[in-house]
């Protein structure tokens, strides 16, 4: 009954202006920063390797063809494409990227039938059991990333044309007789994430019947016992690791990599909360904001691994307590990047820095780890232990979803980075950089940054802003930094606290320095005999490049949990395969029987991101260590 009741108050609130547009996403912004340094180095690779060597007749050529009969997604790759390679082409301003987008754009547009659809199933297969509805999500979103930068009337009337097809296929009175959550896999979850494009379609448009298409789609998320549950089941603190067979029947909920009602799916699930919070927004619902809100603090409370990556073999698993063990499949880059999206949108809906902490978190650990160092690719998977591999060929294809998904985390990092809202400028991550924005009366703020954060502790800020008037500047204290040193003009300012914002009120003038240092030693962390070590937001790893022994090798028992390191010393990097370098004097264990065995071994460590760099199976790395066992007395 609490899910109608929530339906129905989203009726009440569906009255929201059109003002909300106004407000809505701008799928072509990079956001206002330029980077520098090693991290811009590292993107700009990724857009020129990567982005814009996609091969688009090869992703756009299932459109044309129509000819899946076999269940796979094909046709999601242009739209995650697109998501990245509009932005990154106003980032770079690269003439070789513009063409391959119109292009792409000519191609998607050809493709559409006179009824609307565009996608690559045939006629009698469609709005079915496959990725079909979930492949017209991302066509969607594509579509609008287009409008967004070109203003292009051709585009979202395409948009609005395949809208109209789903509606009228499984929509309320859909020809098919289907609801659309029981169409595409996992309880629903693919299908029904096609709220999100929905909802921006409504902003765009203003047309009434994409809103009450998104209700509709709320609803079925809410109301049928045995349907996705998304809000209920968030409300009632039930685990995302828990949530099957409530109203489900058992044989139904599980077997095999794609189930019928299995509701443990990480991506799609993480998908439907992005949507669902697009919908409450929109409309001015606090409970649906709530139950998203609720799921997403499980989610890192309870299967965020240390990296900050999120699920195994794509399913919830309650990753955070069982992360030391060998599981499979872990850290999908598409889940990676959907948690950084969902991390994204609730930093910029409720301002709580403890989203951009996560974001921060996941972004220098299994995000960066995922990326190739030269930029070109994405592993679909990054374990704790292992090594780096390349991603698996989906749909008898040559490229991946990771490929296609993981330049879209980059830009969660670029868009949050640094903003100019409400008359103040906030800074929430560290990075060398030019950033710059516009206040609301007009005038241009900006900063330079310079840092080899997080390999260093201390930021220097330098201000290019001059005649505005008083402006706060806020800056971003992360929760690990138990005390952080303010200075500007090298004076000292009191109050920084972990976990908030700083702000600071002065009239900026040309050539200001604000000088940051965090606090950041290493610290361990034990699970279930197992131990890990962390470095600010940075999870550390040994490699067997150092050459320095036995990965595997326990340690004595002899360090507690949240225990600080000083052992740990920051080295220069043996190379520029490396971010960061630290030696470590620990008591490892083996040779007890040898005195001299008990004595503490000094071993090598790096950043999670660079460990395994050489991606092949003879450059193994490991983060959690064993503790020694004493047999009882």
């Amino acid at each position: 009954m609490q899910a109608k009741r929530i339906y129905h108050s989203c009726l009440a609130a569906a009255a929201v202006s059109l003002a909300c547009t106004a407000a809505a996403e701008t799928s072509a912004d990079a956001g206002n920063v330029r980077l520098k340094g090693p991290l811009g180095a590292r993107l700009d690779a990724m857009i020129e390797r990567q982005v814009t060597g996609f091969d688009i007749d090869y992703i756009t050529a299932p459109f044309a063809e129509k000819t899946e009969r076999r269940s796979r997604w094909q046709t999601e790759f242009w739209g995650k494409w697109m998501h990245s390679a509009v932005p990154y082409c106003a980032y770079s301003g690269s003439k070789k990227l513009e063409k391959a987008i119109e292009y792409g754009i000519g191609r998607i547009l050809s493709s559409q039938e006179p009824s609307g659809y565009i996608g690559n199933y045939p006629a009698e297969l469609r709005c079915g059991t496959g990725w079909d509805v979930w492949g017209m999500k991302y066509t969607m979103m594509g579509l609008m990333h287009y409008y967004d930068w070109k203003k292009s009337s051709a585009a979202l009337d395409a948009c609005r044309r395949l809208c109209d097809y789903v509606i009228a296929e499984i929509g309320p009175d859909g020809r098919r007789g289907v609801p659309l959550w029981k169409t595409g896999h996992w309880c629903g979850y693919a299908s029904s994430s096609i709220l999100e494009p929905v909802v921006w379609l409504y902003r765009r448009t203003g047309e009434k019947k994409y809103l009450d298409f998104a209700k509709y789609i709320v609803r079925d998320m809410s109301e049928p016992p045995d349907g996705p549950r998304l809000v209920d089941l968030a409300l009632k603190g039930v685990s995302v690791a828990d949530r099957n067979g409530y109203g489900q029947k058992k044989e139904e909920a599980g077997g095999g990599y794609v189930m019928t009602q299995c509701r443990l799916k990480a991506y799609e699930m993480m998908s439907c909360y992005q949507g669902l919070l697009e919908f409450a927004e929109t409309v001015g619902d606090a409970e649906l904001r709530k139950a998203a809100l609720m799921a997403a603090e499980d989610i890192a409370r309870q299967e965020v691994t240390a990296a900050g990556g999120c699920s195994a073999a794509e399913i919830w698993f309650h990753g955070a307590k069982n992360q030391h063990l060998a599981y499979r499949h872990l850290h999908e880059t598409c889940v990676t990047t959907t948690w950084m999206r969902l991390c994204e949108k609730l930093l910029e809906t409720t301002h709580d820095p403890k989203w951009a902490d996560e974001l921060e978190r996941t972004f220098y650990n299994a995000y960066l780890a995922a990326l190739r160092r030269d930029g070109s690719e994405f592993a679909s998977y990054t374990p704790l232990a292992g090594c780096r591999w390349h991603g698996m060929n989906h749909c008898w294809t040559h490229i991946d979803c990771c490929s296609a998904n993981g330049p879209r985390g980059f830009l969660c990092f670029l868009r949050q980075m640094f903003r100019v809202a409400d008359g103040e400028a906030v800074l929430n991550f560290y990075a060398s950089g030019f950033a710059s924005g516009t206040l609301p009366g007009g005038g241009r703020v900006a900063f330079d940054v310079y840092t080899l954060y997080p390999r260093a502790d201390t930021v220097y800020i330098t201000s290019h802003t001059e005649g505005r008037g008083e402006m706060p500047l806020k800056l971003r204290i992360p929760s690990w930094s138990a005390k952080t040193t303010v200075k500007v003009n090298g004076e000292e300012l009191p109050g920084a606290a972990a976990g908030s914002y700083f702000a600071i009120r002065r009239e900026w003038r040309l050539g200001d320095v604000v000088e940051l240092t965090f606090d950041m030693p290493v610290v361990a962390h034990l699970l279930s005999n197992h131990v890990a070590f962390t470095r600010g937001p940075t999870l550390l790893a040994r490699d067997s490049r150092f050459a320095d022994g036995d990965l595997g090798e326990p340690l004595q028992p002899k360090i507690e949990d949240g225990q600080t390191m000083p052992t740990f010393t920051t080295v220069q990097v043996p190379s520029d395969d490396y971010f960061m370098a630290l030696s470590a004097t620990l008591p490892l264990g083996w040779h007890h029987s040898n005195p001299n065995g008990m004595l503490p071994v000094t071993v090598m460590f790096c950043d999670f991101a660079s460990a395994g760099g050489d991606w092949s199976r003879s450059n193994t790395y490991r983060t959690w260590f064993p503790l020694e066992l004493h047999p009882p007395h």
